[in-house]
């Protein structure tokens, strides 16, 4: 049996015309790291991978429930007919909210930050706030697109910001830069490039409707909001952990960093499955497709799992070497360390896709305490006495296995109590907390 074609099949439809832009964004992400690393001294480095760290969590958790929301809300409307221009327009002034806040908070407690996280930097505190922005507005025309199903103009946002990434990398090394900051404003410049691009696209795509209220598109997205921090949070808290309980255990940060993101390829080819995963999930449900939405969410699962396993068994076998060719790691990870980084990845992958399963029954809060519950667990392991690169792989590992079964539960709870998957959000009070 051939993997990947078995992969290919598993996919729901949409998912090729994406895969291009994520090869290449997920690249970016290689080449980026490995010309800093080989650029930077250690420390600069280690300002550069908390900041990436802080970027793929925080940034990830705060702007990543708007790309969900409005994927789904679209596809919902496209499956009546319905047109996606006052969407766009009601995401944009919520957008346009959450980032005055986000990036408030982060100016007034701009020292804070930088104390803590940079060595007292404030520069790449800004170069921080700049990537938030980027960010935000990518996540918003990529959730109308997916919405649509325009994955072409989807997949050409991420080629953009990925190949943006790769060549400015590429050319801080070739002039010589020594400045983390340099690297560091990549995640700022890129994606706010790639959304001007394709922002034409999106707007012309997204023909008039009847209007959507503000309850309509915030109805559980504070819980969203949650689940997504918390998963973020999550599959950063390798790097993050670290940095907590050994702040000057630099050459472990860095090399975790490296080992996490060779151990997370999965999850970068992953997200051309997600787009079209949530947009499919939540045409076949709003269609009243029950039997269509059990088999979509059993192929993505098997699609997930050989994912998994065709990236961890070379993570495992040569994952200590590579990093160190790669990026230029510190020896001090073991082959057992990336066996663990990568059975939390495929818990992890997952989880995300029972994740979207959950969103799109409208079960934000049960996703939502399916990670809570998860990061309980990470957090007991994290605290066990012990080597520490040990702890944080371990801990990595059993709050994803948690997570997943939770949603297990949740899901064959639901389906006992509902046999049919609803069209109809529940109904729900709505949080302004």
């Amino acid at each position: 049996m051939n993997p990947l074609a078995t992969i290919g099949k598993a996919l729901p439809p949409g998912t090729k015309l994406v895969a291009a832009g994520t090869v290449v964004l997920g690249a970016a992400s290689y080449v980026h790291l490995a010309v800093a690393g080989h650029s930077l001294s250690t420390a600069d480095m280690a300002g550069v991978s908390v900041l990436w760290t802080i970027v793929m969590s925080v940034g990830m958790g705060l702007f990543f429930p708007l790309e969900q929301e409005l994927t789904r809300i679209v596809a919902a409307r496209a499956v009546h007919g319905d047109g996606a221009a006052p969407v766009l327009r009601r995401a944009a002034v919520l957008t346009a909210g959450f980032l005055a806040v986000v990036v408030g908070l982060l100016a007034l407690f701009e020292r804070l930050v930088a104390d803590r996280f940079f060595h007292g930097s404030l520069q790449l505190v800004w170069a921080l706030g700049g990537a938030f922005i980027g960010l935000a507005l990518t996540f918003m025309t990529r959730g109308v697109l997916a919405g649509l199903g325009r994955f072409n103009a989807y997949g050409a946002q991420l080629a953009i910001d990925g190949g943006l990434r790769i060549l400015l990398a590429l050319a801080c090394g070739a002039a010589g830069l020594h400045s983390a900051l340099a690297f560091s404003l990549i995640l700022a410049v890129a994606p706010l490039i790639a959304f001007a691009v394709t922002l034409p696209t999106t707007v012309r795509a997204s023909l008039p409707g009847p209007p959507i209220s503000w309850p309509d598109l915030l109805r559980g997205f504070g819980p969203l909001i949650g689940s997504t921090l918390l998963a973020q949070m999550m599959v950063n808290a390798v790097v993050m952990s670290t940095q907590l309980l050994a702040p000057t255990e630099v050459a472990l940060v860095a090399a975790l960093l490296n080992a996490l993101v060779l151990a997370r390829v999965p999850l970068f080819v992953f997200a051309a499955l997600q787009a079209s995963l949530l947009s499919g999930l939540s045409s076949v449900a709003a269609a009243g497709d029950h039997a269509g939405f059990v088999r979509m969410l059993r192929k993505a699962c098997l699609a997930v799992t050989l994912l998994s396993v065709c990236g961890g068994i070379p993570a495992v076998l040569i994952g200590p070497w590579l990093i160190r060719i790669l990026f230029a790691a510190p020896d001090v990870l073991t082959h057992l360390d990336f066996l663990w980084l990568s059975l939390g990845t495929l818990c992890y992958l997952l989880a995300q896709v029972l994740g979207q399963a959950l969103i799109v029954q409208h079960r934000h809060r049960a996703q939502l305490a399916s990670w809570l519950v998860g990061t309980a667990v990470l957090c007991g392991v994290t605290t066990l006495p012990g080597d520490v690169a040990t702890r944080v792989t371990v801990a990595f590992t059993a709050g994803t296995a948690a997570t997943a079964l939770v949603m297990v539960w949740a899901l064959r709870r639901a389906a006992l109590r509902t046999p049919a998957v609803s069209a109809q959000p529940e109904a729900e009070p709505i949080r302004t907390s």
